[in-house]
């Protein structure tokens, strides 16, 4: 029997009832060394060492523990993975117990040597960040001169070795009238995946509270994304934009269609905020977070096991009672499928069970009324 296949514990699948959440992605920061200086970026990071990170020891346990439980694919992040030496052998032990091992490298170290050496350790796919249409755009952003240049490098090198590859931007002021052009130069590079990510105004991007879209600008970025997602040949989805959720349902609805798994595929199974509920965070130095811009710690793997971090911590599980959320979030209609933006709302209000502070949506009185008649049923 393929118990894989039939335990719920290892697929996030109702058990007796009660949904049960693993995680499906892990976005692990081994390491916050970086040798760029991006303006927005969560972190911080700077060419470092940083003291305290997780030995190679600690890195591979983490990763039994996790297999131990479920089956995410782990994202290699950082700073830049490729600044710890032992960033082969971490891969390489992932992929040995059967984990799906991604990276998200700046491109700068990248080697026609070490991008074969990604192929031997499984590394299956690597994302890269543009920033901009141009080298002038781009290189702004990342904050050195030449980045722009050698990211197009490290995605030429990728495609030599066989490698797939996505592109991820952040969208702020800066790029917005770029989108297009950059979602061109996406497709022209040959990308399989663009995921636009709207900023979340934490770490260096606490500074560019003014360079976030407005919520008019976020709500009609996130209608094009919809028009886009059929006309072009890859996956174009943003991330970081929970309420992309509810708009793409709104839009299907004036269709006369209806969102489910056998008509939308993934787009009907995955949800806005998923932090706590499918996706977790690791910091370099072992803290666990929600996502990696909410900076509140949920644990620590020094002290317990991921895996009961995961089904414990006081966080996650008050990010899967999306029915206590605060305010509008609280009670929309399409709180399931969205759930707003945990970290945004933590960096406008200091609640990250507050409302969404950039959705224009106002849920209809109904649902509003279904919520309290509920709550006071209990």
């Amino acid at each position: 029997m393929n118990n894989k296949a039939t335990d719920p514990h290892k697929h996030g699948m109702e058990s007796h009832g009660k949904k049960v959440f693993l995680p499906k992605l892990i976005a692990w920061e081994v390491t916050r060394s970086c040798n760029l200086n991006c303006v927005h970026c969560r972190a911080a990071a700077r060419f470092g060492p940083y003291p305290n990170e997780l030995s190679t020891r600690e890195c591979l346990e983490f990763l039994d523990d996790v297999k131990s439980f479920s089956d995410p694919i782990i994202i290699l992040t950082g700073g830049e993975p490729m600044m710890r030496k032992d960033i082969f052998e971490i891969a390489e032990h992932g992929t040995n117990i059967g984990l799906r091992m991604v990276m998200a490298p700046c491109g700068l170290l990248m080697t026609e040597e070490n991008t074969k050496r990604m192929v031997e350790v499984g590394i299956k796919r690597l994302s890269f960040s543009i920033d901009g249409a141009t080298a002038e755009s781009h290189d702004t952003f990342r904050g050195v001169k030449g980045a722009f240049d050698a990211v197009l490098k490290a995605i030429e090198l990728a495609k030599g070795a066989g490698m797939e590859f996505q592109v991820n931007t952040t969208i702020t002021k800066h790029n917005l009238d770029e989108l297009p052009k950059i979602l061109d130069l996406v497709i022209k590079l040959g990308a399989v995946a663009h995921h636009p990510f709207l900023l979340v105004p934490t770490g260096r991007g606490s500074e560019l509270k003014d360079q976030e879209i407005s919520p008019k600008d976020y709500e009609k970025t996130l209608t094009w994304f919809y028009e886009m997602r059929d006309k072009v040949q890859i996956q174009f989805k943003p991330t970081c934009a929970p309420h992309y959720y509810r708009i793409f349902r709104q839009k299907e609805k004036e269709k006369g269609k209806t969102v489910t798994p056998q008509t939308h595929g993934f787009d009907a199974m995955t949800k806005g905020c998923m932090g706590g509920q499918s996706f977790a965070f690791l910091s370099h130095t072992g803290k666990v977070q929600i996502c990696g811009f909410l900076e509140e710690e949920c644990g620590d793997v020094r002290k317990e096991p991921f895996s009961r971090i995961w089904q414990t911590s006081k966080v996650f599980l008050e990010m899967r009672a999306w029915d206590d959320y605060k305010g509008r979030c609280g009670y929309c209609e399409y709180r399931k499928v969205c759930g707003g933006c945990r970290a945004r709302a933590f960096a406008f209000t200091g609640d990250y069970l507050e409302e969404e502070p950039f959705c224009t949506y106002n849920p209809s009185e109904e649902a509003k009324k279904a919520q309290k008649l509920k709550k006071a049923s209990g």
